[in-house]
């Protein structure tokens, strides 16, 4: 027989039915439930609480002694009668244990009992929780049952001693949760068992006639709390729709999607009025635009018909390959499937004007966020990069606007890898699927086309290789034991797999083209041409709004002011030059940007740097494809990029100290005009990128164009008239001789040139031998022309036929 020490020398029989309910090991002893020298009991509370009732009633209790539910019988408890149970909650205080004995320190803690044992009912009220697997009564302890009358007879000394061993009063377990058997206050507490007002204490001894006192709560039950009432109302459980409405909401106001609406807004502002009448006028000009309409219209025309002819577009006929004669905002497809026809062409260009500048002021932020900017100061840098006084010659070639997805991708890789300017690298933010992003988004600018497409893809891999290079010189002569992870391995792997595919897959059509057509390959002659001088990066456009007029002088001095004037903002000069001493970037990180600046800058100069031998020509002569870059001046893109990150660094370090300052203040908040000083960078960029733009009225499409089967000849033909009759060929998508784009094949300027006598029997002759069906000559175009003259003359002996469309002459070879 075991026994327990329920009081200083004094040991207790404990019976079978305790043995079964895991009352205490063989032989052993519990020190906490000794009495000390003095005689005072070890655990007790207060002795003038032993005898507090703690029952509802005696209804409650003889309805709680009388019922009897599953949970008796609940898993994890040993099958008996119910003096076993009877017993095992009589021992209040007692943790059951499986052959360890009672773990009285563990109860005092607020431990639950290990998994696999049975909860007993002093530790039910003392507000004890219990681990996956462990067995509580719970039914007895809600409704407060009281131990069974054929155990009245316990010891009443050993509920005494060990009293101590529940919490003390007020005491809530650890997850501040309601406890088993009492009611949860304000706090987490419970009301009653475990409540300061009696300590949870009970004498044990049951009632007269085997039954409570009348108003007395059952033993181990919780008394109730009479300030409950006052205290605040649950809160309602949030059905589907609400919180679907609240992650919505959480959308609404998510730093990323105020960035992305504050640049939509932005951009449709500066670039007014491009929608103010987007289905008939173009910005700039009406040629390329028009080139770059037709571009958008056939990609999504020809995908959706016969993808397999994808690059042998109607224009150039009978040329093949031809829709690679240039950047083909391929894209941009996906837009090109909405709607026919020229109206719809420029609707679309102009919506995605308008979003490609948006995209590009997003982007820049996104980055400058990544690496470590303020919000104010990642907007400084979106808004230079995007509205850089340069760029607005640029804004007749949607291919070089688009230039949104470079600093996008490089933030999604940034991100993915776990890597900022201003923190390095921290691998707990590592995230492969924003590294599949990084590379998607870089593919999908590539196929905007190589002329923005190839530096960037340079740039990427330069990056790769330098990173790479870093990374195992830093495990190998550092010793620094970084983790990479073999998944983020694996999504650089696939995606940049991807982005090579992409660019391989885009570039078979352009090495066809070269061989087809040598005439096509630039010259390093062709290069000096467009190569602009130091001046350059001081001059602004004519369509700038603040400086064109004031520079117009030193435009005059430039051979291709166009792609020569290269001034990315006085006031984004004066930032980035502040960003070099005050800034949120450590010094070396300063170099490297300004180093960067200097490197795109010399590189945008073409051969006027040194006549180019160290800069633009080593290039030219080496990395695959550079040579089809025309223009040297659009590498100033990089320059503008590093530029606004030197003064994004600025712009940071003036935030952090405005914050100092309020901090400094009584209360801590700035004044309006200290707000208002943290924004004025933002104001003054802006105000630099506003322009004049013109939005010229698109020709309209002659009527002949929508009924007169090709192939076809359109006359007066060159370069900018072709265009527009590029155009106009979006609702049939007739095959027509006609085409402009970077380069003239030597067939179409035959055309040209044997066109100049139509009509008569040597061109009609060439024509049919083309193919050609039908040639249409515009009245309104032909003025000072030969063909003012020879429209109409007489067709007799020619075997064509003549016919008036509206202001159009049809001729039927």
């Amino acid at each position: 027989m075991t026994t327990d020490q329920s009081a200083s020398g004094g040991p207790r029989p404990t019976s079978q039915d305790a043995r079964t309910t895991g009352g205490s090991a063989s032989g052993g002893t519990d020190p906490q439930s000794r009495r000390d020298p003095n005689g005072v009991p070890a655990s007790a509370f207060n002795d003038a609480d032993q005898g507090k009732p703690t029952g509802n009633g005696p209804a409650d209790a003889t309805r709680a002694t009388r019922k009897r539910t599953s949970a008796d019988d609940a898993p994890g408890k040993r099958a008996g009668t119910s003096a076993d149970t009877a017993a095992g909650r009589t021992a209040a205080g007692k943790k059951a244990s499986a052959g360890n004995g009672s773990d009285r320190d563990k109860a005092a803690t607020g431990k639950a009992p290990a998994a696999g044992k049975t909860a007993n009912q002093s530790e039910v009220a003392a507000g004890k929780t219990t681990a996956a697997g462990k067995v509580v009564d719970q039914d007895e302890a809600a409704l407060g049952k009281t131990a069974d009358q054929g155990k009245a007879n316990v010891d009443t000394a050993d509920a005494k001693s060990r009293a101590g061993d529940q919490d003390g009063p007020g005491k809530k377990d650890d997850a501040g949760e309601k406890d088993e058997g009492g009611e949860k206050d304000e706090g987490g507490k419970t009301a009653g068992g475990d409540g300061a007002d009696d300590g949870g204490k009970s004498d044990g001894k049951p009632a007269e006639g085997g039954s409570k006192p009348d108003g007395a709560p059952a033993e181990g039950e919780s008394k109730p709390d009479p300030w409950a009432a006052f205290g605040p109302a649950p809160e309602p459980v949030p059905t589907w729709y609400g919180r679907l409405g609240r992650r919505v909401g959480r959308l609404l106001i998510h730093e990323w999607t105020l960035a992305a609406v504050a640049s939509l807004a932005l951009a449709v502002l500066m670039t007014w009025p491009t929608l103010r009448y987007p289905a008939h006028t173009l910005p700039q000009d009406y040629w390329d635009p028009s080139l770059q309409a037709w571009q958008m219209a056939w990609s999504g025309h020809i995908l959706l018909t016969e993808p397999a002819q994808l690059w042998h577009a109607n224009a150039f006929f009978p040329e093949r390959w031809t829709f690679a004669f240039s950047d083909t905002l391929l894209g941009y497809a996906p837009a090109g499937m909405i709607g026919t026809g020229p109206e719809a062409a420029l609707v679309r260009y102009n919506i995605m004007f308008v979003l490609a500048h948006a995209l590009a002021t997003f982007g820049a932020y996104v980055l400058a966020r990544q690496l470590g900017a303020s919000r104010t100061g990642s907007a400084v840098a979106g808004a230079a990069y995007t509205y850089a006084p340069w760029l607005l010659a640029q804004a007749g070639h949607l291919h070089v606007v688009s230039n949104g997805g470079i600093p996008l991708a490089l933030a999604m890789l940034a991100r993915g890898h776990g890597w900022s300017l201003r923190h390095g690298y921290r691998p707990e933010r590592r995230h492969e699927g924003w590294v599949y992003a990084g590379w998607l988004v870089a593919a999908w600018q590539l196929s905007l086309g190589f002329g923005i497409g190839l530096p960037f893809a340079y740039v990427l891999a330069g990056v790769v290789l330098v990173a790479a290079v870093i990374w195992y010189a830093k495990r190998i002569f550092w010793r620094l034991k970084r983790p990479f992870g073999q998944r983020l391995f694996v999504a650089d792997l696939i995606g940049g797999l991807i982005f090579a595919g992409v660019g391989v897959l885009m570039a078979i059509p352009y090495f066809t083209v070269a061989q087809l057509h040598p005439n096509a390959e630039r010259t390093i002659d062709d290069i000096a041409v467009f190569s602009p001088p130091a001046t350059g990066f001081v001059t602004a456009p004519a369509e700038s709004r603040l400086w064109g007029g004031l520079h117009e002088g030193a435009r005059s001095l430039l051979s291709w002011h166009p792609e020569m004037t290269l001034l990315p903002g006085f006031v984004l000069y004066a930032l980035a030059l502040g960003g070099l001493f005050f800034s949120v970037w450590k010094v070396r990180q300063r170099l490297l940007l300004l180093a960067g600046v200097l490197v795109a800058m010399a590189l945008s100069m073409g051969t006027e740097l040194f006549d180019g031998r160290f800069t633009y020509v080593p290039l030219f002569d080496h990395l695959p494809g550079w040579s089809g870059i025309r223009t040297p001046g659009r590498l100033m893109l990089w320059a503008t990029l590093l530029l606004g990150l030197l003064a994004a660094g600025a712009v940071s370090a003036f935030a952090v100290r405005v914050r100092e300052i309020s901090a400094e203040r009584i209360p801590s908040w700035p004044s309006p005009w200290l707000r208002l000083a943290t924004l004025v960078p933002l104001l003054l960029v802006i105000a630099e990128g506003t322009n004049t733009t013109p939005h010229p009225v698109v020709p309209a499409q002659p009527a002949a164009m929508r009924s007169v089967d090709g192939p076809l000849l359109v006359l007066p033909s060159g370069q900018n008239h072709d265009q527009p009759v590029m155009l106009w060929s979006t609702t049939r998508f007739q095959d027509i001789v006609n085409g402009g784009s970077g380069f003239t094949p030597r067939q179409l300027d035959d055309v040209r040139r044997v066109a100049m006598t139509f009509p008569d029997q040597t061109s009609v002759d060439y024509l049919r031998t083309l193919g050609v069906h039908n040639v249409l000559v515009l009245r309104d175009k032909i003025a000072g022309t030969p063909w003012e003259v020879s429209v109409d003359a007489p067709v007799d002996g020619l075997g064509i036929t003549r016919e008036e469309i509206g202001d159009v002459v049809v001729f039927r070879l």
